[in-house]
């Protein structure tokens, strides 16, 4: 009977935590969606800012970021991400460009409309998480 009870409690931690993320990416899709982002979308943008997640010699900050690297970031699968970096590219906001040591990579940058674009709308973000997770 003790497991069950245990088991429940986790089980509704679980529904807790997927709750408050559903209402933080709705909040955060709410407030960059005039600006033509999504939630997903910026958290392209932010990592490739910030170049945290990259591999270490991307690492630095606006530098660029394999695709897999970013996949295990954005906690999206590597074909939903390869999609949406096709989206943000058709914008102007990234580029891509093939790996020259392994022909099966690809490379993202930002280019400087993605990142002014980052900078327009982060403090955007920044409320709406303030908003949702703040205490």
């Amino acid at each position: 009977m003790a497991t069950n009870t245990a088991g429940a409690g986790l089980a509704d931690q679980w529904r807790d935590i997927l709750a408050t993320h559903a209402r933080t990416m709705c909040e955060i899709d709410r407030e960059l969606h005039p600006h033509g982002l999504g939630a997903s979308d910026f958290e392209v943008l932010d990592v490739l800012v910030s170049g945290t997640g990259c591999a270490k010699e991307t690492a630095d900050p606006g530098g660029q970021c394999r695709v897999q690297d970013l996949a295990g970031r954005v906690h999206l699968s590597q074909s939903a991400l390869s999609r949406l970096i096709g989206r943000l590219e058709k914008d102007g906001l990234v580029e891509r460009s093939m790996c020259a040591e392994d022909r099966r990579g690809v490379w993202v940058a930002l280019t400087d409309r993605g990142r002014e674009l980052h900078s327009e709308v982060l403090p955007l973000q920044r409320a709406a998480l303030a908003r949702t997770l703040g205490a």
